[in-house]
């Protein structure tokens, strides 16, 4: 057993998605594409003293629940201390849950000698996402890094995934949460048909200025955009910038410098080359 082992698991915006559920959460999961980025979240793993019974999560010097992290350690039959520090905010799309599931799951099994493999890690991983609700597609994609297109859902053993070949700058501002469960929990078949027809268009022509388009026209037809949201990406439009809504928050991303040339002060990073990593 070793002392500690840290992970750094990329952030992920979602542009599009359509949800595909099953009766086995590990083949449950999205199509869809999206940009994983250099702000992400890295994830400390420790034992905790012998005598202590429970694990202990902790965000950005709080102790916090976070359900998929909660699954992961019990599927993995370990007590641990895991501790979390993240570039990015919480319930705002950026696939938090799903790096502090997958961070944990890739640390936890070097601490304990779990002797699991890489695939065996992202499968467990998003299975304790979808099971708690708080994501479809995160984990998988954090796992590919770059801009990863999901053409099938499921974990490693199921799903299919393909790429856009290119790199970017990030924009993005963030004006609150969203839930994703409460999104996931309701009447999906809208969503899911915009989504379909989204993933074609990007597997058509997969180049992200594509991608932009089809995240925007996902956004408006699945009625999820919110009104500040709507707004700010009208103004990246008046600037002939590329923006578009962070699935599923109330965040705005853009390409280049399209949110700076719009007048507003955005968190700055670049799309992620590689997927999650131990350090």
């Amino acid at each position: 057993m070793r002392e500690e082992a840290t992970a750094f698991v990329p952030g992920h915006i979602t542009g599009f998605f359509s949800a595909h559920p099953a009766d086995d959460p590990t083949m449950a999961g999205s199509r869809g594409a999206g940009l994983t980025l250099t702000d992400g979240v890295t994830v400390t793993v420790e034992p905790v003293a012998e005598e202590a019974s429970e694990s202990i999560v902790i965000l950005d010097g709080e102790m916090i629940e976070i359900e998929p992290v909660d699954i992961v350690l019990e599927t993995l039959d370990v007590v641990a201390r895991v501790e979390a520090e993240s570039d990015l905010p919480l319930g705002a799309g950026f696939g938090i849950s799903g790096a502090m599931a997958l961070g944990t799951a890739l640390a936890a099994n070097r601490v304990f000698g779990c002797k699991l493999s890489r695939n065996e890690l992202v499968t467990i991983a998003h299975g304790a996402e979808v099971q708690a609700g708080t994501g479809l597609g995160d984990v998988v994609a954090q796992d590919c890094g770059g801009i990863p297109i999901r053409l099938e859902p499921g974990g490693p053993q199921e799903n299919k995934l393909d790429a856009i070949p290119a790199r970017a700058r990030v924009e993005y501002v963030s004006f609150g949460e969203l839930s994703t469960a409460d999104v996931l929990a309701g009447e999906t078949d809208q969503l899911t048909a915009a989504g379909k027809e989204a993933l074609s268009r990007v597997v058509e022509e997969p180049t992200l200025l594509s991608f932009m388009y089809a995240s925007r026209l996902f956004a408006r037809e699945a009625e999820l955009l919110t009104e500040e949201v709507a707004h700010t990406i009208g103004d990246v439009t008046d600037v002939n910038g590329q923006a578009s809504m962070a699935m599923l928050g109330e965040t705005v991303f853009a390409l280049g410098t399209g949110l700076s040339d719009a007048g507003y002060e955005p968190s700055v990073c670049a799309t992620h080359p590689a997927g999650a990593l131990l350090r």
